[in-house]
């Protein structure tokens, strides 16, 4: 297999540039996700490394090779779109067997390579159909299969599962999971769904504009993003943002939202006043990583509760804090009715402090 590499990479379409100096490494054998809004650039950053586009400026190296001139088939690589791209008047296996007929393989390696990949996928039984007698998750399998079969060093995969059913996507991602293990291949894969990547990943590209925000594995991406942008944008419910002014008082360092004041500990405080720039602060905090008590204990802070949302084990409350509305997780069985009066305690060790200038994470 092979690692890919983009150095200073630029696209543009007329005066629209959608790639900004894109500098990224992707390991042999890594599972790596483009992560992003709609029109981010992440399609546009994987299909200059198919050769589908060619970058305005910069460079792209599959195996240590500069490939910027080269045609997509003569790449080495296989990509498998959203569309599936399936030949409707083909066979499952004359669909399979395309990319090595175009190459002519010999007709005993097709058939070879063909068995190989439908076994794999648990498509063996359905290389007499044509794409219309499949499902959904069965064209999907189609289309991984005859990507498959070409062996090839890299796999591209555009949004392979939006077109499936939230069941069908949830059992297609742990198939590609055990795909990519068994093939030990390198895979770089775009979505806009942020569970996709959290779940399948070795390492999240997050794209915003254009541009590379962070680059991390999924869990220091979720612990520690990188910017207001990667906070706001990772996490289901996202990320409680409390606009905050920065105040020195009496020896301690507090952050004041207006509704509430938040004393910080004397170490993060140090941290927060030598990275600000101004006294504009944003105070972030998970629905995850606040509790609510129905009685007032010591610096906890006061709020309503605006709405409840049972979800089976978990309660998700919504709550007011002056005219604005936030998200806590609590226990199934708080009994709490819209109107209430409620306490919340904020997890110290798990609170995000960023810049509100710079946007950039300063704890």
């Amino acid at each position: 297999m092979a690692e890919v590499e983009l150095q200073h990479v630029t696209k543009s379409f007329g005066t629209q540039e959608v790639v900004k100096d894109l500098s990224l490494k992707v390991r042999d054998k890594e599972f790596l996700t483009l992560l992003g809004p709609s029109g981010c650039g992440k399609t546009t950053t994987l299909r200059m490394i198919s050769g589908l586009e060619t970058p305005t400026s910069g460079d792209v190296f599959i195996d240590g090779k500069r490939v910027n001139e080269v045609p997509p088939r003569d790449r080495d690589i296989a990509m498998v779109f959203q569309s599936y791209a399936l030949y409707p008047h083909k066979t499952v296996y004359e669909n399979l067997a395309f990319p090595l007929k175009v190459r002519k393989r010999p007709q005993s390696e097709i058939a070879e390579r063909v068995k190989e990949a439908s076994t794999l996928l648990g498509i063996d039984k359905l290389l007499n159909r044509k794409p219309k007698e499949l499902s959904g998750g069965e064209q999907q399998r189609v289309a991984l299969g005859r990507a498959i079969v070409r062996n090839p060093k890299v796999f591209l995969m555009d949004e392979p599962l939006s077109n499936l059913d939230a069941k069908l996507r949830v059992h297609m991602r742990a198939e590609l999971i055990r795909l990519q293990k068994e093939l030990a291949t390198t895979l770089i894969y775009v979505t806009h769904d942020q569970l996709e990547a959290m779940t399948m990943s070795n390492r999240i590209v997050i794209m915003a504009t254009g541009k590379v925000v962070q680059v991390d594995n999924p869990q220091n991406i979720f612990r520690r993003p990188a910017n207001l942008f990667v906070a706001g944008f990772v996490g289901s419910p996202t990320m409680n943002m409390f606009e905050c002014s920065l105040v020195k008082k009496d020896d301690k360092t507090m952050l004041d939202a207006g509704t509430f004041t938040y004393e910080m500990d004397p170490e993060m405080g140090k941290t927060v006043m030598d990275g600000a720039t101004s006294s504009e602060i944003v105070l972030g905090v998970r629905p995850t990583d606040i509790a609510i008590r129905l009685e007032k204990r010591e610096n906890s802070i006061p709020a309503e509760v605006y709405v409840t949302e049972p979800l089976g084990d978990q309660l998700l409350v919504d709550f007011k804090l002056g005219e604005d509305v936030y998200k806590a997780f609590a226990s199934a069985d708080l009994v709490a009715a819209i109107g209430d009066r409620i306490f919340l305690e904020f997890n110290r060790e798990k609170i995000h402090v960023f810049d509100r200038k710079t946007e950039v994470a300063l704890l």
